[in-house]
């Protein structure tokens, strides 16, 4: 079973009058369990909307949105919030992290909305920020930490609620380039261990390193393909 499925998505933001434009036209697409997708497009493609609506950050003006079988597209903003919450893992390009908390407290945070127990919520966060290479960081603030880090903390958290998939907005966009390989050679492994990652880039770079690309022009679809120039990771050639 897909994990998103979209059928005929048409978003059109009101601009005052009779005025709309059409930021989506018609969009359908399946990603299923562990695919590691790349969604590209120039700006004013769609790009952003389209992922605010897989995000469950916005609804479509029609059409259908399957979320692991369940139809969102009507849901009320409280549903939407508890999917975001448990499903959904975010990364985005500015971190987005509480400047006056440590790692910790910001990979507790989703388990905090989620009323998840202190004891609890702390084992798991200190685990995750282990699993990302960061167990010796945990009480260090944003300030104290590099970009690379920074990011790195925000990919713990966007995984200890154990989402269905992790969503990364030009998550390399802040980053200088061997840092943003660092943090790509991280999706890598998160994908072979059983993680769906859906990208939004537009380095073509960047999204050589999924397996499959959604480009998107004028609210279209405008090509669906495996990647052809894959980069492969392999950590054991790099040291």
């Amino acid at each position: 079973m897909s994990v998103i499925e979209l059928k005929n998505i048409v978003k059109a933001y009101d601009m005052g009058g009779a005025e709309q434009v059409m930021a989506l036209q018609g969009v359908s697409l399946a990603i299923q369990k562990n695919e590691y997708v790349a969604i590209m497009g120039p700006s004013g493609s769609g790009k952003s909307t389209l992922m605010n609506i897989i995000g469950c950050l916005d609804t479509p003006t029609s059409g259908q949105y399957l979320f692991n079988g369940l139809n969102v597209s009507d849901m009320d903003d409280n549903a939407l919030a508890r999917i975001r919450n448990k499903e959904i893992g975010f990364v985005f390009q500015t971190f987005n992290l509480l400047a006056r908390s440590d790692s910790l407290h910001n990979v507790e945070l989703p388990l905090i909305y989620a009323g998840v127990p202190s004891a609890e919520r702390k084992r798991r966060a200190q685990e995750t920020l282990t699993h990302v290479q960061l167990g010796d960081r945990i009480h260090h603030k944003p300030n104290e930490l590099s970009g690379g880090q920074r990011q790195r903390v925000a990919v713990a958290r966007a995984l200890v609620t154990r989402p269905s998939i992790i969503l990364a907005d030009e998550p390399t966009g802040n980053l200088d380039s061997k840092t943003g390989e660092e943090i790509m050679m991280l999706f890598e492994d998160l994908h072979k261990q059983g993680n769906t990652i859906i990208l939004v880039t537009h380095e073509a770079e960047i999204a050589e390193h999924a397996y499959r690309t959604i480009r998107l022009r004028d609210g279209k679809i405008e090509s669906d393909e495996p990647v052809k120039n894959r980069r492969i990771y392999q950590r054991a050639q790099a040291s």
